[in-house]
């Protein structure tokens, strides 16, 4: 062990004269853990956040969205075809896009309503668990190897949302009737069209926007309803990366060419990606005044300290110590503090953030209220995920801070006159 790192510890520990200096030395420890701490925690749930955001939204939604310009496509086989000779596209499969409302007893809900094809839907989209029923039940086929009753097993099927379910008084295997706003002329006037249909699955997203607003029926079924015979709004398509889904879309665009266009999901959704990003940021700079306001603890620590040892400086100088090795004693002593701090803050950062829901679900229990009500937040559950990439940059970041923080003092200290420090000795 160096002079200058065993002297460092030496005047780490307290002696009855520098309670005080000791009692500041704890509070810049105690500083830098809750900055680190939080840091990784706060990080790791708007990782956790957007990750399970994204999820979710390219769960119910398809990675690329292809549609015509004024209108719907008619030889949708065609282009499904062409689309599914692009490198890197997984599968495709067409939708149609309408607004209506449901209806059930006095208990009514606008919807949106998405015809898809339960043959390829599921290779693109994914709808989440399914609180009753199945997708496959969309089909006629699967229908009937149910046994329903005679009235309920020759209406169409229809896939509603857990939300949506619970407003409505709809459980599984009732009928509801879809209204849509495109009206059918009569004698009397515009008349809306009304049709029943027969609640054959309940699904549950966790995404209480898509929960509470969406309605899915057979693409056959919805084309007859809308009167839109062989013709569809769109084709939603999977890619293999979904960070190249950018590069693919143009790749689709040019090859199909006009009418049709392309619309990736980060274009989708760019407003609500941003909005997080920034705000991690924000978040990031915030609580770094922690770790900052600590390392001013440092300083001040060490300048204490310097003021407090000026005869132990002069002695050592005296003794044959250089203005370096001086330098180095206070440079240790403020990283040792910095280093415990860090170290401490990374265990209980990753400790909560590893832990979580745990956290989350006890607090709850304690105090009694929900963190993230369903109703008012796009996630029901607080998500956590550790980026390690984060940890190293908020551990080295911190440990850098607490360095720079060492030089002032650490200076001051190396430029002690030993003669004017012992003059009066």
């Amino acid at each position: 062990m160096s002079y200058e790192l065993f002297i460092g510890l030496r005047y780490l520990r307290a002696k009855r004269k520098q309670t005080f200096v000791s009692i500041i030395t704890f509070i810049s420890i105690a500083g830098i853990f809750l900055g680190v701490a939080a840091l990784i925690i706060v990080l790791a749930v708007m990782n956790g956040f957007e990750t399970e955001l994204r999820n979710k939204i390219l769960g119910i939604n398809s990675h690329i969205v292809l549609m015509e310009y004024g209108g719907s496509i008619k030889d949708y086989k065609k282009v499904i075809k062409d689309i599914e000779e692009v490198e890197g596209v997984v599968a495709s499969t067409p939708f149609i896009y309408s607004q209506a409302m449901l209806k059930k007893g006095h208990s009514v809900s606008g919807v949106v309503l998405r015809g898809l094809s339960t043959e390829s839907a599921m290779r693109v989209i994914n709808l989440g668990k399914m609180d009753g029923g199945s997708i496959d039940y969309l089909s006629e086929k699967a229908r009937n190897a149910i046994k329903l009753k005679a009235d309920l097993a020759s209406l169409p099927g229809i896939v509603i949302g857990k939300e949506l379910a619970k407003n409505l008084g709809a459980f599984i295997f009732e009928t509801v009737n879809v209204l849509s706003p495109m009206g059918v002329s009569t004698p009397m006037g515009m008349v809306p069209r009304m049709k029943k249909f027969l609640v054959v699955g309940i699904f549950d997203s966790g995404f209480y926007e898509y929960d509470a607003s969406l309605a899915f029926l057979s693409l056959k079924e919805c084309q007859k309803f809308l009167h839109m015979e062989d013709l569809v709004t769109g084709i939603e398509i999977k890619v293999v990366d979904i960070y190249k889904a950018g590069v693919i879309a143009k790749t689709i665009g040019k090859k199909l060419g006009y009418p049709y266009w392309t619309k990736n999901w980060m274009q989708m959704n760019k407003n609500l990606f941003s909005a997080l990003k920034l705000e991690k940021r924000v978040m990031f700079i915030i609580l770094s005044l922690i770790v900052l306001v600590a390392a001013f603890n440092i300083i001040s620590t060490l300048i204490m300290v310097v003021m407090e040892k000026n005869r132990d400086i002069a002695i050592l100088k005296s003794m044959g110590a250089t203005a370096k090795g001086i330098m180095k004693i206070f440079v240790l002593q403020g990283i040792i503090i910095g280093a415990v701090g860090t170290i401490l803050g990374c265990i209980g950062g990753l400790a909560v953030a590893l832990n979580l829901e745990k956290v989350s679900l006890f607090v709850e229990k304690l105090f009694g209220f929900k963190i993230l009500p369903q109703d008012v937040y796009y996630l029901s559950e607080l998500p956590s995920q550790v980026n390690y990439g984060d940890v190293f940059i908020i551990v080295a970041g911190t440990m850098l801070i607490c360095f720079l923080s060492t030089i002032y003092p650490s200076l001051r200290a190396s430029r002690l006159d030993p003669t004017e420090a012992l003059r009066y000795e």
